[in-house]
């Protein structure tokens, strides 16, 4: 058996490709959309990819299965499992409990694990010519190395309302089946930590089953559900806002993109002209080059990797809009855009120096100046965390307003006051300085060593 793990830092994601040497075919198992990766791994292994699956409907990124079915030839297996109005709507091999699928000397048998999503299924894998027991199952978003999958993206990200109680209980049945399994069978999950898809996922790539019986906290109520549901309902982070696009996307036929495109570098009349038109301008340098020197009504989304995903929060998928980043990041920054399909890239500049237009400066102050203007009635400070994160521990009255949603929420920041913003460690909010800016509040200052350095040196926080 050949098998490797492909991992996205920038969306925390984990597919697979696990192929039968002795056949030379191969299973791709919750592709991303820029499945080059897979055709170069298929090619240095003298295998052909014959088998393509998923675990779930996505919700955090694009899948790549049709993309690489339409390069490949190879045959889409997905679950057929769950209500008729929450299955894929394309032509696909369906998928229930108990089936299994043969990939030359490999098997992996289906079982429905619902909670996450009511179709997920997992894979439990057997290598034949090794064994007769499955050695490995992949989990997509069932089972996390630590955690569960969230039961409440049906309800907050698609809006199918008084779901996730409902998942919230199925998960609670599918870990107990779960827990029945062999100990020694390998857990290889969709995500690992920084992923938006669960509250406490571990950084280490796999698990075992018999570990996860140890660590997990899901696998320690036996015998409690209303404490598990509860547990597992309270303190999920607030879904991104392009979870919604990628369960619509990722159900239904779209259009589909096999090779990642390149994008047009413009000139300073082509950039003040679509400028002049209203698109956007994303300028993904560094928060420290940005804060220097950046072009009126642009916003900071640093191309690392939170890239994508603050992107997704931030971006209109009907809208083209321009980025600020160096001609070598356009591919990578593509990419990342690719896999949450924002595709609407107009094209990019590399010195907004040299387009002629006055820059703005940030005004970024130290932890002594904020300290100085915390408590004055004629300053608002405000945190942009996430709500788990502000309820945990923040600056006495401080406000909140998450970046995600600030765009949304601009009421709740004062043009009559001197706005003070932070974060954790300073790169949200300088996401969030640039919106406010953009959207006309002149009276900004960024405290940009945030709640990191303001625990780091001792000082006091109020708890929600």
């Amino acid at each position: 058996m050949y098998f490797q793990h492909v991992y996205d830092k920038s969306l925390a994601q984990g597919s697979y490709f696990i192929g039968c040497q002795a056949k030379g075919v191969a299973i791709v198992i919750d592709a991303q959309r820029d499945m080059d990766v897979y055709l170069e791994i298929a090619k240095q292994n003298n295998m052909q990819i014959t088998h393509i699956a998923e675990t779930h409907i996505h919700a955090d990124f694009l899948s790549g299965s049709r993309e690489l079915a339409a390069v490949t030839g190879a045959t889409m297996y997905l679950s057929d499992e769950g209500p008729k109005e929450w299955q894929y709507e394309f032509e696909h091999e369906g998928l229930l409990h108990g089936d299994k699928i043969k990939v030359g000397n490999l098997s992996l048998e289906v079982l429905h694990t619902p909670g996450h999503t009511p179709e997920s299924i997992s894979f439990l894998l057997t290598d034949h010519p090794a064994t007769d027991k499955p050695v490995m199952i992949f989990t997509g978003d069932f089972v996390f190395v630590g955690d569960v999958g969230r039961p409440d993206l049906l309800e907050k990200a698609a809006g199918i309302a008084g779901t996730q109680e409902q998942g919230a209980k199925q998960m609670y049945e599918s870990i107990q089946r779960f827990s029945e399994l062999p100990e020694y069978i390998q857990v290889w999950p969709g995500h690992g930590a920084g992923s938006a898809c669960g509250k406490a996922l571990g950084a280490v790539p796999s698990s075992t089953v018999g570990y996860e019986k140890i660590r997990n906290w899901a696998l320690q109520y036996a015998s409690d559900e209303e404490g598990f549901v509860d547990y597992l309902l309270d303190g999920q982070p607030e879904p991104p806002k392009y979870f919604a696009m990628m369960k619509h996307l990722n159900k239904v036929k779209r259009p589909l993109l096999v090779e990642v495109p390149k994008q047009t570098k413009l000139s300073k009349d082509q950039f003040l002209k679509a400028q002049n038109d209203g698109l956007k301008v994303i300028d993904t340098r560094n928060k420290v080059d940005f804060a220097k020197g950046f072009l009126p009504n642009s916003i900071n989304i640093q191309g690392n990797n939170s890239f994508s995903t603050w992107a997704g929060w931030l971006l209109n998928y009907q809208e083209q809009f321009i980025l600020v980043a160096e001609e070598p990041q356009m591919e990578d920054l593509t990419r990342k855009l690719m896999r949450i399909g924002l595709d609407n890239i107009y094209g990019f500049v590399e010195n907004v120096d040299e387009l002629g237009l006055e820059l703005q400066t940030a005004d970024v102050i130290d932890i002594q100046e904020f300290k100085s203007l915390i408590g004055k009635e004629n300053v608002q400070v405000v945190d942009v965390r996430n709500t788990t994160e502000y309820n945990a521990g923040h600056v006495k009255g401080a406000d909140h307003a998450f970046v995600g949603t600030l765009q949304d929420n601009l009421d709740k920041i004062s043009k009559d006051k001197q706005v003070v913003i932070h974060c954790q460690s300073g790169d949200r909010a300088s996401i969030a300085y640039s919106l406010l800016r953009k959207n006309g509040f002149d009276e900004v200052k960024n405290y940009s060593g945030g709640m990191k350095e303001w625990l780091e040196k001792g000082n006091e926080v109020v708890k929600n």
